[in-house]
C-alpha cells in the first residue's frame, strides 16, 4: 500500500464529519499539492512526500503514545478515532503550496555545483499552527480541542513570549501535548535528515 493510499483510507475510515469528503476532495484536486509536497525546506521530509510521510509519522506516533498505559490511566487522555486522525493527519495542511523546487550553489570536491532544493514561499502567510485550523475550518468544524491542539502542534519551538500561554494550554488541552510529542519524535527519530 502507498502512503497515498493509506491516508486516504485512514481518512475515509476515520474521519466522518460534514464536510470531510470535499476536504478530502480538496486534497486530492490539481489545486493541493499535499500528497508531493515535502515537510520542510532543508530539514525532516525536505523531498517529494515529505508532507505526506510526515503526516502518517506523526498519526502513528499519536496513536502509540495514547496507547501508553500512562497516558490514558493517569492522565485520562482518551480521544476518540476521528479526533486523533484529524488532528495528526491535518496538523500542517498550513504546508500545502509552500514550497517550490529550486536549486543551491554547494562546493563538492572543491567546484561549485547547483543542487536540487525547496524554497519556501507562503501566499497566505497566517502562521503555522492556525493556518491548518483556518485551512480546515473551511470545510468542516473542529472540536476546540482539536483546534487548538493543531494551533500549538509546534509545541515548546513556539516564542519564549508564549510560554505563559502554552502551560495554560496544555492543561487545558492535553491532546496539544501528546501531539506535539508526536510530531517530534516522527521528525527526529523516525524521519531525521536523509
Amino acid at each position: 500500500m502507498t502512503n497515498k493510499e493509506r491516508f486516504i483510507e485512514l481518512y475515509k475510515t476515520n474521519i466522518k464529519r460534514p464536510g470531510s469528503e470535499k476536504l478530502l476532495e480538496y486534497l486530492l484536486s490539481p489545486h493541493s499539492d499535499f500528497f508531493e509536497a515535502p515537510a520542510s525546506a532543508r530539514f525532516h521530509g525536505s523531498y517529494d512526500g515529505g508532507l505526506l510521510e510526515h503526516s502518517l509519522n506523526v498519526y502513528d506516533c499519536l496513536k502509540d503514545y495514547l496507547q501508553r498505559e500512562r497516558v490514558k490511566d493517569t492522565y485520562q487522555m482518551n480521544y476518540s478515532e476521528e479526533t486523533i486522525a484529524i488532528v495528526s493527519l491535518l496538523h500542517d495542511l498550513c504546508k500545502i503550496n509552500c514550497y517550490k523546487k529550486g536549486t543551491r550553489n554547494v562546493k563538492k570536491d572543491g567546484q561549485w555545483i547547483q543542487v536540487p532544493n525547496y524554497e519556501y514561499d507562503d501566499q497566505l502567510p497566517y502562521g503555522h499552527g492556525e493556518k491548518s485550523v483556518y485551512m480546515i475550518s473551511g470545510y468542516m468544524r473542529l472540536t476546540r480541542e482539536e483546534a487548538f491542539a493543531i494551533r500549538y502542534h509546534m509545541g515548546f519551538l513556539l516564542e519564549m513570549k508564549m510560554l505563559e500561554m502554552l502551560e495554560k494550554l496544555l492543561k487545558c488541552f492535553p491532546i496539544a501535548f501528546a501531539l506535539s510529542v508526536a510530531d517530534m519524535e516522527a521528525t527526529y527519530f523516525i524521519e531525521g535528515k536523509k
